[in-house]
C-alpha cells in the first residue's frame, strides 16, 4: 500500500524538527506531493506533520494519471512509456503505477524520474475547505483515507 502525502500549508513559524521532517518528506513547498510506502516510520513522520500535511492511500489509476499528468525527469522532460521502459524493469506507466500501488516499487526506481510531483491548487469552489482544520471536520489536513484521489484529481 502507498500513501500520497500533500502539503497544505507553509513552514512559516514551524519548529525545526517538524520543518527537517517535512524535508525528509521531500515536501518543501506547498501543492507538492509524493508517494511513499506504509510504513511504520513513515507513518510517525506523518503523524509529526499532521497539521500541515494531508494524506491518504491511493489507487494504481490516480497514481498513473499522476505520473502522466505531473511526472518529470531531470531537465523538466515529461514522463513517456519509452522513459519508463528505458529507465527503469517496467515497460509502461501503468505497470510502474501498479508496482507503487502495491508496494513494491518507488519513484526512484525509474532512474532521473523527480520523487515530487508539483500540484496545481485544488480547482472548485471548494478548494482546500479551510487548512486550519481537520480532514474529519471539514478542513483540508490530516489522514483522508480514499479521499485522496478525489483531491488529487481536482489538483492534476
Amino acid at each position: 500500500m502507498t500513501y500520497m502525502v500533500i502539503r497544505v500549508r507553509s513552514d512559516r513559524g514551524v519548529t525545526k524538527k517538524i520543518r527537517d521532517t517535512m524535508a525528509m518528506l521531500n515536501l518543501t513547498r506547498v501543492n507538492h506531493a509524493v508517494l511513499v510506502p506504509k510504513t511504520d516510520s513513515y507513518d510517525g513522520m506523518l503523524q509529526k506533520v499532521k497539521d500541515y500535511v494531508t494524506w491518504g492511500e491511493v489507487d494504481a489509476d490516480t497514481i498513473g494519471t499522476l505520473i502522466k499528468e505531473r511526472g518529470r525527469m531531470v531537465g523538466n522532460h515529461r514522463v513517456t512509456d519509452s522513459l519508463v521502459k528505458s529507465a527503469s524493469e517496467h515497460s509502461t506507466i501503468k505497470s510502474l503505477s501498479k508496482a507503487i500501488a502495491s508496494g513494491e516499487a518507488t519513484t526512484k526506481d525509474v532512474e532521473g524520474m523527480k520523487p515530487v510531483f508539483r500540484l496545481h491548487p485544488p480547482r472548485g469552489s471548494k478548494g482546500w475547505g479551510g487548512i486550519k482544520r481537520a480532514y474529519s471536520i471539514g478542513g483540508a489536513l490530516g489522514f483522508r483515507g480514499d479521499g485522496i484521489g478525489e483531491l488529487a484529481a481536482r489538483m492534476f
